[in-house]
């Protein structure tokens, strides 16, 4: 149902939607406000995952008392959850500002009007389902494949992709579908790759996640486990001892997380990296390009580095796929380009993620990188560096190739020189 919401100008206006890059962030470095919104919480409570996942804040109700809300913002973020549910982690809303209304990570966590207003967007721009081969099962390169288990995560971030599954409550593949994701995995063996997400995976159980680990783990022809997961962002607490030991037995598992902003890299936050890590578990970051959250260079510059210092890699930045929903966090390419192109030459090639499209339809990624060739001949390339300065690069060529025939020995008796071919003359004769 099209809701009917009226809007003035300034409320229309993202923050950051015009030409100039937003001046950094309110929250560039972590900062808990959990004495102030929690006081009466032990350290037990707080640091007990399980805790933190009963005690998410789900309802308008629940909210105010946190954030200060008015009677107009508390009526329209009730109107957004009846269409796009609220779920925020006690740990993770410790992170919000309260006197910053347009604090980023409130952005990703508190629902927007916004959500229901863009015209934009689809239920599955990804076409996941098109290429689903049994349910719960996308596979759309030849040798990779995502085991899609649960819909359940701690946090809703208003940026999901699969922002769909919410209205359908929170589900987890029973066995017998878990077993036909196994075996279809099983009778393919150009699968090698499998990414494990959600949802996210990580709600499961230690039991129940070791399960599908070990039945992957005895296909022969599975080289490498990818688990996508938030839960080091919004609910650390859950990367405990257990889980990384039983992680452990399985390897390789790579764990690709999702860290947007630097605010979100607190020490809990590292400390739950550096759990995985010394299980053996490597870490990757996936953050996406979110409009008032992290579209500038210096907060991708802080993030990235502070991604580093976590002993994580800055993996990918994805361009923000197209959601219904999701349209007032969505940032032109050319603001992805212009932070990639800030980043190169101030920091280490180390810190610079992958900026990539998510193609609709299912087509796949595509990289996308400022563009420092400005003419490309067979003999030279002009070339701009990071500061603007132009050179030339005399294009090396390919050295000649001397390939040896054998030849007869002539009726004299006398073996000639051999026939040297370089690859102008198999160029010549393969055309």
């Amino acid at each position: 149902m099209k809701q009917s919401l009226h809007l003035t100008d300034d409320e229309a206006e993202p923050p950051s939607a015009d030409n100039a890059l937003p001046q950094g962030s309110t929250h560039e470095l972590p900062v808990s406000y959990r004495h102030q919104l929690f006081p009466h919480v032990s350290d037990t409570e707080w640091n007990d995952w399980h805790w933190q996942f009963r005690h998410r804040i789900t309802t308008v109700e629940e909210l105010s008392r946190y954030l200060p809300l008015s009677v107009r913002e508390r009526t329209r973020i009730k109107l957004v959850t009846a269409e796009f549910p609220m779920a925020i982690t006690p740990y993770y809303l410790s992170l919000i500002n309260p006197a910053d209304a347009k604090d980023p990570i409130r952005r990703q966590a508190v629902p927007s009007v916004h959500e229901l207003t863009g015209e934009a967007g689809r239920e599955d721009p990804l076409e996941e389902h098109s290429h689903s081969v049994v349910p719960g099962l996308v596979h759309r390169y030849p040798d990779r494949a995502l085991m899609v288990l649960t819909d359940i995560c701690p946090m809703l971030c208003r940026h999901c992709t699969r922002k769909r599954e919410w209205r359908k409550g929170g589900w987890v593949q029973n066995s017998t579908r878990v077993k036909a994701m196994v075996d279809y995995i099983g009778r393919t063996p150009q699968v090698r790759d499998i990414i494990i997400s959600g949802g996210d995976p990580l709600t499961l159980s230690t039991r129940r996640l070791e399960e599908v680990l070990a039945a992957l783990r005895a296909i022969p022809h599975v080289e490498i486990i990818r688990i996508g997961t938030r839960l080091p962002v919004v609910l650390p607490q859950r990367i405990d001892v257990e889980l990384c030991r039983m992680l452990s037995k399985y390897s390789p598992i790579w764990v690709n997380t999702h860290f947007n902003h630097p605010g979100e890299i607190t020490p809990e936050a590292a400390a739950a990296c550096d759990r995985l890590l010394r299980a053996g578990v490597q870490v990757n970051n996936q953050s996406v390009l979110l409009r008032g959250v992290n579209d500038t260079v210096a907060t991708q510059l802080n993030l990235c580095h502070s991604l580093l210092r976590a002993m994580v890699r800055p993996y990918y930045l994805f361009q923000c796929d197209q959601v219904r929903g999701t349209e007032h966090l969505w940032t032109p390419v050319e603001t992805g380009l212009r932070i990639i192109e800030g980043m190169r030459g101030h920091t280490s090639g180390l810190a610079i993620p992958n900026y990539v499209i998510d193609l609709p339809d299912g087509r796949g990624k595509i990289p996308l990188s400022p563009n420092y060739v400005i003419s490309h001949t067979k003999h030279e390339l002009t070339v701009r560096n990071y500061e603007g300065h132009i050179s030339h690069f005399a294009n090396p060529r390919p050295p000649a190739v001397t390939r040896h025939r054998p030849v007869a020995p002539t009726t004299s008796g006398v073996i000639p020189v051999s026939e040297e071919v370089t690859d102008e003359n198999r160029t010549g004769v393969r055309p």
